[in-house]
């Protein structure tokens, strides 16, 4: 029986990511070079957040180029990933009595997933699937769909969450990459990471209850709950490690979580 596929989270960051080469993308290629190659990719995107659940179902997503204020050459970005309408209809099976729209036409695969996928997997040859977050939900919800897709880890699929654990824009030092990361923020990717290692899922998922730091964290719940996507899909013994690390702006986690 070969080892089922790991599940990784990603802390996508800046969309600029896609078009340089640092520590960051430097490591999301690592990631993909040292993996075994997967039949598909499953991607739950913080930028696919709506009242619902639905799952990209078309042959040829498209790249949704969902940001503002960049250079004009990251708008000619491309990541032309085949979709794959058989695995949507997987998830659509796995998800069942939740509702799932099979969206044939209006999503593609945004920034969350190209920006990442476009280092670890470069060829674009891999299919790709996205699975929305629904915003009317609680992160129990999220923890719960998340363990529904399980069986997918077995079929060859990697599951990946996009988003970061740190995620705070009113405080973010644009233009400047370099600068010390607040407190607050060292201190709860600090506990996360602890909680992570000790498989402490029940104070991930209801991570408000982690106090003023949490808050300040993930002022929103987009970028966090990709997360609890992830950690769901870990197995007894398995253990989570963090192959890419860092901050970036002094407000967003750069960190990387592996399952598997």
């Amino acid at each position: 029986m070969t080892d089922p596929m790991p599940a990784i989270f990603f802390g996508h960051g800046n969309p600029m990511n896609a078009l340089h080469r640092n520590a960051y993308t430097e490591g999301w290629a690592d990631i993909g070079e040292s993996m075994p190659r997967p039949k598909a990719v499953l991607c739950i995107s913080a930028h696919w957040y709506l009242p619902g659940t639905a799952v990209t179902a078309m042959a040829a997503p498209r790249t949704i180029h969902d940001f503002g204020g960049f250079p004009r050459e990251l708008y000619e970005a491309e990541y032309p990933a085949p979709g794959s309408p058989e695995l949507a209809a997987r998830v659509h099976d796995l998800l069942k009595p939740i509702e799932v729209e099979l969206d044939d036409k209006s999503w593609g695969l945004d920034h969350g997933t190209w920006s990442v996928l476009c280092h670890a997997f470069p060829q674009a040859d891999i299919p790709v699937v996205q699975l929305s977050i629904d915003e009317t939900k609680l992160p129990e919800f999220h923890y719960e769909v998340g363990k529904r897709l399980a069986p997918l880890r077995d079929e060859g699929i990697l599951v990946i969450g996009s988003g970061n654990i740190v995620h705070n824009l009113h405080t973010y030092a644009w233009g400047r990459h370099e600068v010390e990361p607040f407190d607050w923020a060292v201190r709860f990717e600090k506990k996360a990471k602890e909680l992570l290692l000790s498989g402490g899922d029940a104070p991930l998922i209801n991570y408000e209850s982690l106090g003023r730091d949490a808050l300040l964290a993930a002022p929103t719940p987009d970028h966090y709950l990709p997360l609890l996507y992830v950690i769901a899909l870990r197995r007894k013994n398995e253990m989570a490690s963090f192959p890419v690390e860092g901050f970036d702006g002094g407000s967003i986690s750069m960190l990387t979580v592996r399952v598997g």
